[in-house]
Protein backbone atom coordinates (compact mmCIF):
# COMPACT_ATOMS: atom_id res chain seq x y z
CA UNK A 1 0.00 0.00 0.00
CA UNK A 2 1.31 3.13 -1.04
CA UNK A 3 2.20 6.16 1.03
CA UNK A 4 -0.74 8.16 -0.33
CA UNK A 5 -3.24 5.42 -0.33
CA UNK A 6 -2.48 5.04 4.10
CA UNK A 7 -2.41 8.80 4.06
CA UNK A 8 -5.95 8.48 2.13
CA UNK A 9 -7.54 5.62 4.26
CA UNK A 10 -6.34 7.90 8.03
CA UNK A 11 -8.20 11.33 6.37
CA UNK A 12 -11.30 8.84 5.74
CA UNK A 13 -10.55 7.46 9.49
CA UNK A 14 -10.67 11.41 10.43
CA UNK A 15 -13.88 11.98 8.99
CA UNK A 16 -16.03 9.36 9.70
CA UNK A 17 -14.76 10.37 13.64
CA UNK A 18 -16.61 13.81 12.35
CA UNK A 19 -20.21 12.42 10.91
CA UNK A 20 -20.03 10.42 14.36
CA UNK A 21 -19.46 13.78 15.98
CA UNK A 22 -21.98 15.23 14.21
CA UNK A 23 -24.70 12.66 15.17
CA UNK A 24 -23.57 12.06 18.70
CA UNK A 25 -26.77 13.38 19.89
CA UNK A 26 -29.22 11.97 18.00
CA UNK A 27 -27.45 8.86 18.96
CA UNK A 28 -27.37 9.43 22.20
CA UNK A 29 -31.65 9.98 22.54
CA UNK A 30 -31.53 6.55 21.39
CA UNK A 31 -30.94 4.93 24.62
CA UNK A 32 -34.46 3.91 25.79
CA UNK A 33 -33.03 1.65 28.66
CA UNK A 34 -33.44 2.27 32.08
CA UNK A 35 -30.36 1.10 32.65
CA UNK A 36 -28.18 3.62 30.35
CA UNK A 37 -24.61 2.75 30.04
CA UNK A 38 -23.59 5.86 29.24
CA UNK A 39 -24.25 8.34 26.23
CA UNK A 40 -24.14 5.87 23.72
CA UNK A 41 -23.11 8.62 20.73
CA UNK A 42 -20.32 10.14 23.13
CA UNK A 43 -18.42 7.20 24.31
CA UNK A 44 -18.22 6.02 20.65
CA UNK A 45 -17.07 9.43 19.41
CA UNK A 46 -14.83 10.05 22.47
CA UNK A 47 -13.37 6.22 21.48
CA UNK A 48 -12.68 7.15 17.99
CA UNK A 49 -11.45 10.93 19.12
CA UNK A 50 -8.55 9.32 21.11
CA UNK A 51 -7.88 6.93 17.73
CA UNK A 52 -7.83 10.44 15.48
CA UNK A 53 -5.28 11.59 18.29
CA UNK A 54 -2.41 8.47 18.01
CA UNK A 55 -3.08 8.52 14.11
CA UNK A 56 -2.46 12.75 14.46
CA UNK A 57 1.37 11.75 16.48
CA UNK A 58 2.80 9.17 13.89
CA UNK A 59 5.88 10.70 12.02
CA UNK A 60 5.34 11.84 7.89
CA UNK A 61 7.03 8.23 7.28
CA UNK A 62 4.68 5.73 9.60
CA UNK A 63 3.99 2.46 7.80
CA UNK A 64 0.91 0.25 7.71
CA UNK A 65 1.72 -1.79 10.84
CA UNK A 66 2.17 1.72 12.71
CA UNK A 67 -1.45 2.62 11.67
CA UNK A 68 -2.97 -0.56 12.30
CA UNK A 69 -0.66 -0.66 15.96
CA UNK A 70 -2.36 3.29 16.33
CA UNK A 71 -5.61 2.54 15.56
CA UNK A 72 -5.75 -0.69 17.59
CA UNK A 73 -4.05 1.36 20.95
CA UNK A 74 -5.93 4.40 20.78
CA UNK A 75 -9.68 3.00 20.57
CA UNK A 76 -8.54 0.87 23.47
CA UNK A 77 -7.21 3.70 25.41
CA UNK A 78 -10.16 5.76 24.29
CA UNK A 79 -12.63 3.52 25.35
CA UNK A 80 -15.73 4.78 26.74
CA UNK A 81 -18.79 2.99 27.80
CA UNK A 82 -20.09 -0.29 26.42
CA UNK A 83 -20.30 1.00 23.48
CA UNK A 84 -17.07 2.60 22.72
CA UNK A 85 -15.52 -0.75 24.27
CA UNK A 86 -16.83 -2.67 21.78
CA UNK A 87 -16.07 -0.36 19.37
CA UNK A 88 -12.72 -0.74 20.21
CA UNK A 89 -12.65 -4.04 19.95
CA UNK A 90 -14.09 -4.21 16.38
CA UNK A 91 -11.59 -1.82 15.23
CA UNK A 92 -8.79 -4.20 16.85
CA UNK A 93 -10.43 -6.85 15.20
CA UNK A 94 -10.38 -5.11 11.39
CA UNK A 95 -6.69 -4.29 12.11
CA UNK A 96 -5.74 -7.71 13.17
CA UNK A 97 -7.40 -8.70 9.48
CA UNK A 98 -5.76 -5.88 7.87
CA UNK A 99 -2.18 -6.99 9.28
CA UNK A 100 0.23 -7.75 5.97
CA UNK A 101 -2.23 -6.70 3.58
CA UNK A 102 -0.89 -4.48 0.36
CA UNK A 103 -4.53 -3.40 -1.03
CA UNK A 104 -8.48 -2.76 0.34
CA UNK A 105 -9.61 -5.98 -1.82
CA UNK A 106 -13.07 -6.93 -1.37
CA UNK A 107 -11.32 -10.66 -0.06
CA UNK A 108 -8.77 -8.22 2.34
CA UNK A 109 -11.87 -6.70 3.35
CA UNK A 110 -14.12 -9.38 3.62
CA UNK A 111 -10.85 -10.67 5.95
CA UNK A 112 -10.83 -7.94 8.31
CA UNK A 113 -14.62 -7.88 8.75
CA UNK A 114 -15.13 -11.45 9.86
CA UNK A 115 -12.16 -11.07 12.19
CA UNK A 116 -14.07 -8.01 14.11
CA UNK A 117 -16.92 -9.82 14.82
CA UNK A 118 -14.76 -12.73 16.16
CA UNK A 119 -12.96 -10.01 18.08
CA UNK A 120 -15.86 -8.41 19.43
CA UNK A 121 -18.14 -11.78 19.91
CA UNK A 122 -15.61 -12.64 22.18
CA UNK A 123 -15.62 -9.46 24.57
CA UNK A 124 -19.06 -9.71 24.90
CA UNK A 125 -19.92 -12.68 27.59
CA UNK A 126 -23.78 -12.42 26.72
CA UNK A 127 -24.51 -11.21 23.15
CA UNK A 128 -28.00 -9.63 22.25
CA UNK A 129 -29.69 -9.71 19.10
CA UNK A 130 -31.02 -6.51 17.52
CA UNK A 131 -27.55 -4.60 19.01
CA UNK A 132 -24.09 -2.85 17.34
CA UNK A 133 -23.05 -6.87 17.28
CA UNK A 134 -26.13 -7.74 14.81
CA UNK A 135 -25.47 -4.39 12.55
CA UNK A 136 -21.50 -5.54 12.53
CA UNK A 137 -22.36 -9.38 11.76
CA UNK A 138 -24.59 -8.54 9.11
CA UNK A 139 -21.60 -5.85 7.55
CA UNK A 140 -19.43 -8.86 7.81
CA UNK A 141 -22.11 -10.88 5.63
CA UNK A 142 -21.89 -8.61 2.69
CA UNK A 143 -18.31 -8.30 2.75
CA UNK A 144 -17.82 -11.96 2.50
CA UNK A 145 -20.59 -12.08 -0.38
CA UNK A 146 -19.00 -9.11 -2.20
CA UNK A 147 -15.79 -10.35 -2.03
CA UNK A 148 -17.12 -13.85 -3.70
CA UNK A 149 -18.49 -11.81 -6.16
CA UNK A 150 -15.28 -10.02 -7.32
CA UNK A 151 -16.09 -6.83 -6.55
CA UNK A 152 -13.65 -3.94 -5.95
CA UNK A 153 -12.28 -2.59 -3.21
CA UNK A 154 -14.47 0.70 -2.90
CA UNK A 155 -17.54 -1.14 -3.80
CA UNK A 156 -17.12 -3.58 -1.09
CA UNK A 157 -16.53 -1.09 1.45
CA UNK A 158 -19.97 0.60 -0.37
CA UNK A 159 -21.64 -3.26 0.07
CA UNK A 160 -20.72 -3.12 3.95
CA UNK A 161 -21.70 0.68 4.63
CA UNK A 162 -25.19 -0.09 2.78
CA UNK A 163 -26.13 -3.09 4.46
CA UNK A 164 -24.76 -1.74 8.38
CA UNK A 165 -27.74 0.93 7.63
CA UNK A 166 -30.33 -1.41 6.58
CA UNK A 167 -29.29 -3.60 9.57
CA UNK A 168 -29.84 -0.96 11.61
CA UNK A 169 -33.28 -0.68 10.33
CA UNK A 170 -33.97 -4.11 10.77
CA UNK A 171 -33.14 -4.05 14.36
CA UNK A 172 -36.57 -3.00 16.41
CA UNK A 173 -37.50 -6.30 14.97
CA UNK A 174 -34.88 -8.47 17.16
CA UNK A 175 -34.93 -6.29 20.48
CA UNK A 176 -38.50 -5.46 21.45
CA UNK A 177 -37.43 -2.75 23.73
CA UNK A 178 -36.44 -0.90 20.26
CA UNK A 179 -39.93 -1.55 18.99
CA UNK A 180 -41.70 -0.35 21.82
CA UNK A 181 -40.05 2.96 21.81
CA UNK A 182 -40.22 3.19 18.33
CA UNK A 183 -36.41 3.49 17.79
CA UNK A 184 -33.31 1.56 16.24
CA UNK A 185 -30.54 0.38 18.29
CA UNK A 186 -28.43 3.36 19.06
CA UNK A 187 -24.71 1.33 18.92
CA UNK A 188 -25.53 -0.01 15.38
CA UNK A 189 -26.24 3.41 14.05
CA UNK A 190 -23.10 4.79 15.47
CA UNK A 191 -21.40 1.89 13.68
CA UNK A 192 -23.49 2.26 10.50
CA UNK A 193 -22.44 6.45 10.97
CA UNK A 194 -18.83 5.39 11.01
CA UNK A 195 -18.52 3.10 8.41
CA UNK A 196 -20.61 5.71 6.01
CA UNK A 197 -18.62 8.49 6.97
CA UNK A 198 -15.03 6.19 6.18
CA UNK A 199 -16.62 5.17 2.67
CA UNK A 200 -18.09 8.78 1.66
CA UNK A 201 -14.94 10.13 2.10
CA UNK A 202 -12.75 7.52 0.10
CA UNK A 203 -15.30 7.66 -2.71
CA UNK A 204 -15.20 11.14 -2.65
CA UNK A 205 -19.09 11.51 -1.95
CA UNK A 206 -20.86 12.60 0.87
CA UNK A 207 -22.28 10.87 3.30
CA UNK A 208 -25.76 10.18 3.32
CA UNK A 209 -26.49 9.20 6.69
CA UNK A 210 -30.53 9.09 7.16
CA UNK A 211 -32.55 10.73 10.27
CA UNK A 212 -33.20 8.89 12.95
CA UNK A 213 -36.88 9.50 12.35
CA UNK A 214 -36.56 8.05 8.93
CA UNK A 215 -35.17 4.58 10.65
CA UNK A 216 -37.93 3.77 12.28
CA UNK A 217 -40.15 1.06 11.21
CA UNK A 218 -43.24 0.72 10.92
CA UNK A 219 -43.82 4.30 11.48
CA UNK A 220 -42.61 7.38 9.85
CA UNK A 221 -41.80 9.17 12.65
CA UNK A 222 -39.90 8.10 15.98
CA UNK A 223 -41.06 8.68 19.21
CA UNK A 224 -37.77 9.08 21.33
CA UNK A 225 -38.92 8.00 24.93
CA UNK A 226 -36.92 7.84 27.88
CA UNK A 227 -38.20 4.62 30.10
CA UNK A 228 -38.10 6.75 33.98
CA UNK A 229 -38.81 3.42 35.47
CA UNK A 230 -35.62 2.62 37.71
CA UNK A 231 -35.77 0.00 39.72
CA UNK A 232 -33.46 -0.16 43.06
CA UNK A 233 -32.51 -3.68 42.45
CA UNK A 234 -31.03 -2.84 39.40
CA UNK A 235 -27.15 -2.35 39.74
CA UNK A 236 -26.03 1.81 40.06
CA UNK A 237 -22.46 2.25 38.77
CA UNK A 238 -20.83 1.78 35.56
CA UNK A 239 -17.61 1.70 36.39
CA UNK A 240 -14.70 1.66 33.54
CA UNK A 241 -11.02 1.75 33.91
CA UNK A 242 -7.93 0.44 32.35
CA UNK A 243 -5.38 -2.43 34.03
CA UNK A 244 -1.95 -2.81 33.19
CA UNK A 245 -1.52 -6.46 34.41
CA UNK A 246 0.91 -9.09 33.62
CA UNK A 247 -0.08 -12.64 33.66
CA UNK A 248 -3.41 -11.66 34.27
CA UNK A 249 -6.12 -14.94 34.90
CA UNK A 250 -8.47 -13.59 32.63
CA UNK A 251 -11.27 -16.06 32.86
CA UNK A 252 -10.79 -16.04 36.89
CA UNK A 253 -11.46 -12.12 36.52
CA UNK A 254 -14.54 -12.12 34.45
CA UNK A 255 -15.70 -15.06 36.61
CA UNK A 256 -15.27 -12.09 39.73
CA UNK A 257 -16.34 -8.98 37.35
CA UNK A 258 -19.85 -11.30 36.84
CA UNK A 259 -20.46 -11.47 40.63
CA UNK A 260 -19.87 -8.34 41.04
CA UNK A 261 -22.89 -6.60 38.59
CA UNK A 262 -23.57 -7.08 34.75
CA UNK A 263 -22.07 -5.48 31.55
CA UNK A 264 -19.18 -7.08 32.19
CA UNK A 265 -16.24 -6.38 29.86
CA UNK A 266 -12.42 -7.59 30.06
CA UNK A 267 -10.89 -6.33 26.75
CA UNK A 268 -6.78 -6.13 25.43
CA UNK A 269 -4.63 -8.20 25.62
CA UNK A 270 -1.34 -8.08 28.03
CA UNK A 271 -0.21 -5.94 29.86
CA UNK A 272 -2.90 -3.74 28.56
CA UNK A 273 -6.92 -4.32 29.52
CA UNK A 274 -9.90 -1.96 29.70
CA UNK A 275 -12.70 -3.13 32.01
CA UNK A 276 -16.46 -2.36 32.43
CA UNK A 277 -18.94 -3.16 34.70
CA UNK A 278 -22.28 -2.03 35.77
CA UNK A 279 -22.22 -2.57 39.97
CA UNK A 280 -23.39 -1.18 43.06
CA UNK A 281 -19.47 -1.71 44.40
CA UNK A 282 -17.19 -0.15 42.32
CA UNK A 283 -14.76 0.42 45.19
CA UNK A 284 -14.79 -3.55 46.10
CA UNK A 285 -13.93 -4.04 42.00
CA UNK A 286 -11.02 -1.58 41.98
CA UNK A 287 -9.75 -2.74 45.08
CA UNK A 288 -9.44 -6.27 43.53
CA UNK A 289 -8.23 -5.27 40.34
CA UNK A 290 -5.73 -3.30 42.49
CA UNK A 291 -4.04 -6.13 43.89
CA UNK A 292 -3.22 -7.39 40.21
CA UNK A 293 -1.52 -4.64 38.43
CA UNK A 294 -2.32 -0.86 38.26
CA UNK A 295 -5.15 0.95 37.49
CA UNK A 296 -5.36 4.18 35.79
CA UNK A 297 -8.23 6.30 34.21
CA UNK A 298 -10.90 5.18 36.26
CA UNK A 299 -14.50 6.34 35.48
CA UNK A 300 -17.51 5.82 37.29
CA UNK A 301 -21.10 7.28 37.39
CA UNK A 302 -24.14 6.78 38.65
CA UNK A 303 -26.56 5.70 35.97
CA UNK A 304 -30.15 6.43 38.12
CA UNK A 305 -28.99 10.51 38.06
CA UNK A 306 -27.76 9.90 34.41
CA UNK A 307 -31.43 8.72 33.66
CA UNK A 308 -33.16 11.78 35.25
CA UNK A 309 -31.01 13.93 33.68
CA UNK A 310 -31.21 12.57 30.36
CA UNK A 311 -34.97 12.83 30.71
CA UNK A 312 -34.93 16.36 31.81
CA UNK A 313 -33.53 17.12 28.06
CA UNK A 314 -35.22 15.40 26.67
CA UNK A 315 -38.74 17.17 28.34
CA UNK A 316 -36.32 20.92 27.90
CA UNK A 317 -36.30 19.85 24.51
CA UNK A 318 -39.67 19.01 23.77
CA UNK A 319 -40.58 22.30 25.09
CA UNK A 320 -38.48 24.23 23.30
CA UNK A 321 -39.78 22.39 19.78
CA UNK A 322 -43.25 23.24 20.99
CA UNK A 323 -42.62 26.86 21.76
CA UNK A 324 -41.06 27.24 17.92
CA UNK A 325 -44.22 25.54 16.49
CA UNK A 326 -46.04 28.64 18.23
CA UNK A 327 -43.74 30.96 17.38
CA UNK A 328 -43.90 30.05 13.31
CA UNK A 329 -48.22 30.04 13.88
CA UNK A 330 -48.68 32.79 15.96
CA UNK A 331 -45.87 34.99 15.42
CA UNK A 332 -45.46 35.60 19.36
CA UNK A 333 -41.57 35.73 19.47
CA UNK A 334 -41.60 33.49 22.75
CA UNK A 335 -40.47 30.12 21.23
CA UNK A 336 -37.59 29.74 23.23
CA UNK A 337 -33.71 31.73 23.47
CA UNK A 338 -32.92 32.47 19.80
CA UNK A 339 -29.05 30.82 18.72
CA UNK A 340 -26.16 32.37 20.12
CA UNK A 341 -24.97 32.87 16.28
CA UNK A 342 -27.45 35.42 15.91
CA UNK A 343 -27.12 37.59 19.02
CA UNK A 344 -24.74 40.48 19.19
CA UNK A 345 -21.71 38.89 20.86
CA UNK A 346 -20.54 39.89 24.56
CA UNK A 347 -17.15 40.72 25.89
CA UNK A 348 -15.96 37.96 28.10
CA UNK A 349 -17.47 34.54 28.42
CA UNK A 350 -16.59 31.65 30.28
CA UNK A 351 -16.57 27.86 30.16
CA UNK A 352 -16.21 25.97 33.03
CA UNK A 353 -16.29 22.22 34.19
CA UNK A 354 -18.55 20.21 36.40
CA UNK A 355 -19.42 16.82 37.35
CA UNK A 356 -22.77 16.96 38.64
CA UNK A 357 -26.02 18.31 37.34
CA UNK A 358 -26.38 20.50 40.60
CA UNK A 359 -23.24 22.64 40.19
CA UNK A 360 -23.78 23.04 36.54
CA UNK A 361 -27.14 24.63 37.52
CA UNK A 362 -25.30 26.79 40.13
CA UNK A 363 -22.48 27.65 37.19
CA UNK A 364 -25.12 28.59 34.75
CA UNK A 365 -27.25 30.69 37.16
CA UNK A 366 -23.93 32.50 37.90
CA UNK A 367 -23.52 33.33 33.67
CA UNK A 368 -21.10 30.82 33.01
CA UNK A 369 -22.30 30.13 29.09
CA UNK A 370 -21.20 26.57 28.46
CA UNK A 371 -20.54 23.75 31.30
CA UNK A 372 -18.10 20.72 30.45
CA UNK A 373 -19.01 17.82 32.19
CA UNK A 374 -16.08 15.92 33.53
CA UNK A 375 -13.76 16.39 36.56
CA UNK A 376 -12.26 13.53 38.82
CA UNK A 377 -12.94 10.44 36.72
CA UNK A 378 -13.57 11.89 33.02
CA UNK A 379 -11.39 14.69 32.11
CA UNK A 380 -12.22 16.19 29.08
CA UNK A 381 -9.98 16.78 26.42
CA UNK A 382 -8.59 19.56 24.40
CA UNK A 383 -10.74 18.94 21.96
CA UNK A 384 -13.74 19.25 23.85
CA UNK A 385 -12.12 22.56 25.75
CA UNK A 386 -11.96 24.00 21.84
CA UNK A 387 -15.21 23.35 21.04
CA UNK A 388 -16.81 25.24 23.82
CA UNK A 389 -15.03 27.82 23.60
CA UNK A 390 -15.70 28.05 19.74
CA UNK A 391 -19.42 27.72 21.28
CA UNK A 392 -19.82 30.79 23.49
CA UNK A 393 -20.28 33.33 21.62
CA UNK A 394 -18.17 36.37 22.89
CA UNK A 395 -15.41 38.03 21.83
CA UNK A 396 -12.67 36.53 25.07
CA UNK A 397 -13.28 33.41 26.84
CA UNK A 398 -12.32 32.45 30.38
CA UNK A 399 -12.26 28.52 31.42
CA UNK A 400 -12.23 27.66 34.76
CA UNK A 401 -11.45 23.86 35.13
CA UNK A 402 -12.11 22.76 38.44
CA UNK A 403 -9.67 20.06 38.79
CA UNK A 404 -5.83 20.29 38.60
CA UNK A 405 -5.59 17.25 36.24
CA UNK A 406 -7.39 19.37 33.45
CA UNK A 407 -5.31 22.80 33.75
CA UNK A 408 -2.93 20.98 31.18
CA UNK A 409 -5.65 20.62 28.66
CA UNK A 410 -7.53 23.34 29.07
CA UNK A 411 -3.88 25.49 28.74
CA UNK A 412 -3.71 23.48 25.23
CA UNK A 413 -7.14 24.69 24.45
CA UNK A 414 -5.92 27.80 25.11
CA UNK A 415 -3.46 28.09 22.71
CA UNK A 416 -5.05 27.02 19.65
CA UNK A 417 -8.35 28.84 19.74
CA UNK A 418 -9.75 31.11 17.05
CA UNK A 419 -10.49 33.48 20.13
CA UNK A 420 -8.59 34.68 22.52
CA UNK A 421 -9.20 32.75 25.31
CA UNK A 422 -7.12 32.35 28.70
CA UNK A 423 -7.49 29.71 31.60
CA UNK A 424 -7.49 30.80 35.75
CA UNK A 425 -6.39 27.88 37.42
CA UNK A 426 -9.62 26.45 39.53
CA UNK A 427 -8.86 23.09 41.29
CA UNK A 428 -13.09 22.63 42.42
CA UNK A 429 -15.65 23.82 41.95
CA UNK A 430 -16.41 26.54 44.80
CA UNK A 431 -13.17 28.18 43.62
CA UNK A 432 -14.86 29.19 40.35
CA UNK A 433 -17.95 30.83 41.84
CA UNK A 434 -15.44 33.11 43.81
CA UNK A 435 -13.47 33.96 40.23
CA UNK A 436 -17.06 34.98 38.70
CA UNK A 437 -16.97 37.58 41.22
CA UNK A 438 -14.17 39.15 40.79
CA UNK A 439 -15.11 39.50 36.59
CA UNK A 440 -15.13 42.44 35.08
CA UNK A 441 -16.24 42.76 31.24
CA UNK A 442 -14.21 46.44 30.63
CA UNK A 443 -10.75 44.89 31.89
CA UNK A 444 -8.32 43.06 29.46
CA UNK A 445 -7.96 38.90 29.78
CA UNK A 446 -4.78 39.44 31.41
CA UNK A 447 -6.77 41.89 34.16
CA UNK A 448 -9.09 39.47 34.35
CA UNK A 449 -7.38 36.20 35.10
CA UNK A 450 -4.70 38.33 37.37
CA UNK A 451 -8.25 39.56 39.43
CA UNK A 452 -9.68 35.91 39.22
CA UNK A 453 -6.22 34.22 40.72
CA UNK A 454 -5.82 36.48 43.50
CA UNK A 455 -9.64 35.60 44.42
CA UNK A 456 -9.50 31.90 44.14
CA UNK A 457 -6.27 32.09 45.97
CA UNK A 458 -8.55 32.95 48.96
CA UNK A 459 -10.62 29.98 49.26
CA UNK A 460 -9.95 26.58 50.89
CA UNK A 461 -11.13 23.71 49.50
CA UNK A 462 -11.74 20.49 50.87
CA UNK A 463 -13.03 16.94 49.49
CA UNK A 464 -14.67 13.69 51.32
CA UNK A 465 -14.51 10.47 49.37
CA UNK A 466 -14.23 6.68 50.72
CA UNK A 467 -10.55 5.21 49.87
CA UNK A 468 -10.56 2.14 47.53
CA UNK A 469 -7.25 0.30 49.18
CA UNK A 470 -4.78 0.65 51.56
CA UNK A 471 -2.77 3.82 52.12
CA UNK A 472 -1.36 6.51 54.60
CA UNK A 473 -2.63 9.93 55.04
CA UNK A 474 -0.28 12.82 55.24
CA UNK A 475 0.35 12.17 58.54
CA UNK A 476 1.52 8.73 58.17
CA UNK A 477 -1.21 7.07 59.81
CA UNK A 478 -2.97 3.82 57.80
CA UNK A 479 -5.96 4.40 55.91
CA UNK A 480 -8.06 1.06 55.26
CA UNK A 481 -10.06 0.03 52.17
CA UNK A 482 -13.64 1.73 53.28
CA UNK A 483 -12.24 4.77 55.65
CA UNK A 484 -14.12 8.02 54.86
CA UNK A 485 -11.05 10.01 53.86
CA UNK A 486 -10.91 14.25 54.08
CA UNK A 487 -8.64 16.40 51.11
CA UNK A 488 -7.07 19.30 51.34
CA UNK A 489 -4.28 20.84 49.43
CA UNK A 490 -2.15 19.56 52.06
CA UNK A 491 -3.40 15.66 51.14
CA UNK A 492 -5.33 13.54 53.35
CA UNK A 493 -5.68 15.18 56.07
CA UNK A 494 -8.13 13.23 58.09
CA UNK A 495 -9.64 9.70 58.08
CA UNK A 496 -13.16 8.45 59.97
CA UNK A 497 -16.45 6.43 59.45
CA UNK A 498 -18.84 8.72 58.79
CA UNK A 499 -18.89 11.71 56.23
CA UNK A 500 -20.92 14.07 58.69
CA UNK A 501 -17.75 13.27 61.23
CA UNK A 502 -15.26 13.98 58.64
CA UNK A 503 -16.39 17.38 57.56
CA UNK A 504 -16.37 18.75 61.04
CA UNK A 505 -13.41 17.64 61.65
CA UNK A 506 -11.91 19.15 58.28
CA UNK A 507 -13.46 22.75 59.40
CA UNK A 508 -10.78 23.75 61.65
CA UNK A 509 -8.11 23.22 58.75
CA UNK A 510 -9.71 25.30 55.74
CA UNK A 511 -12.02 27.68 57.94
CA UNK A 512 -10.67 29.13 61.26
CA UNK A 513 -10.79 32.87 59.51
CA UNK A 514 -13.10 32.26 56.96
CA UNK A 515 -16.70 34.03 57.03
CA UNK A 516 -18.59 31.89 54.25
CA UNK A 517 -18.65 28.29 54.01
CA UNK A 518 -20.05 26.26 50.44
CA UNK A 519 -21.20 22.82 51.02
CA UNK A 520 -21.68 20.72 47.90
CA UNK A 521 -23.72 17.76 48.77
CA UNK A 522 -22.96 14.60 46.50
CA UNK A 523 -24.70 12.07 44.55
CA UNK A 524 -25.14 9.63 47.82
CA UNK A 525 -25.29 12.14 50.22
CA UNK A 526 -28.96 12.98 50.71
CA UNK A 527 -31.24 16.18 51.36
CA UNK A 528 -31.89 15.33 55.41
CA UNK A 529 -28.19 14.45 55.90
CA UNK A 530 -27.47 17.70 54.56
CA UNK A 531 -29.70 19.87 56.59
CA UNK A 532 -28.37 18.05 59.27
CA UNK A 533 -25.38 18.63 58.62
CA UNK A 534 -25.31 22.66 57.76
CA UNK A 535 -27.45 23.44 61.20
CA UNK A 536 -24.60 21.65 63.35
CA UNK A 537 -22.17 23.58 61.39
CA UNK A 538 -24.50 26.56 62.21
CA UNK A 539 -24.29 25.65 66.09
CA UNK A 540 -21.09 25.16 66.40
CA UNK A 541 -19.47 27.84 64.14
CA UNK A 542 -21.98 30.48 64.97
CA UNK A 543 -19.78 33.09 62.61
CA UNK A 544 -19.37 31.07 59.87
CA UNK A 545 -22.07 31.35 56.95
CA UNK A 546 -23.06 28.15 55.75
CA UNK A 547 -24.16 28.05 51.87
CA UNK A 548 -25.32 24.19 51.56
CA UNK A 549 -26.51 23.48 48.05
CA UNK A 550 -26.88 20.08 45.82
CA UNK A 551 -23.91 19.10 43.66
CA UNK A 552 -24.63 16.17 43.20
CA UNK A 553 -21.49 15.09 41.70
CA UNK A 554 -20.29 11.69 42.16
CA UNK A 555 -17.77 9.53 44.55
CA UNK A 556 -16.99 12.58 46.57
CA UNK A 557 -20.38 13.15 48.94
CA UNK A 558 -18.95 16.51 49.98
CA UNK A 559 -17.26 19.47 48.69
CA UNK A 560 -16.48 21.86 51.26
CA UNK A 561 -15.10 25.33 50.45
CA UNK A 562 -14.45 28.35 52.98
CA UNK A 563 -13.37 31.93 52.00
Amino acid sequence: MSNTEQQQIIQAIYAAGQALKEKREDINRLNVFPVPDGDTGTNMSLTIDMVISELSELPSDAGAADVLRAVTHGSLMGARGNSGVITSQILRGACEGLEGATELSSATLAVAANRSVEVAFNAVRKPVQGTILTVLQDAASAATLAAEEGREGLECLKAIATEAMASVRRTPDLLPVLKENGVVDAGGFGLAILLEGFVAALSGEGPTIPSTASLSRPEPLVAIEQLNDWDDSDFLYCTEFLLNAEDLDEEGTLDFLETMGDCELLVGASPDYKVHVHTNEPGTVLSYMTDRGQVSEVYIHNMQLQSGERADALATDEARAAGSRGTASDGAGSGGRPPQTNAQPKELGFVAVASGPGTARILESQQVDFVVRGGQTMNPSTKDFVDAIQSVNARRVIIFPNNKNIILAANAAVDIADKPAAVVPTTSVPQSFSALFAADESASLDENVQAMTAAIAEVNTAEITTAIKEAKAADGSPIAAGDIIGITAGGIEVVGTEVEEVALRLLPLIARDADVLTLLAGADFDDTRLAALCERIEEEWPELEADCQRGDQPLYPLILAAE
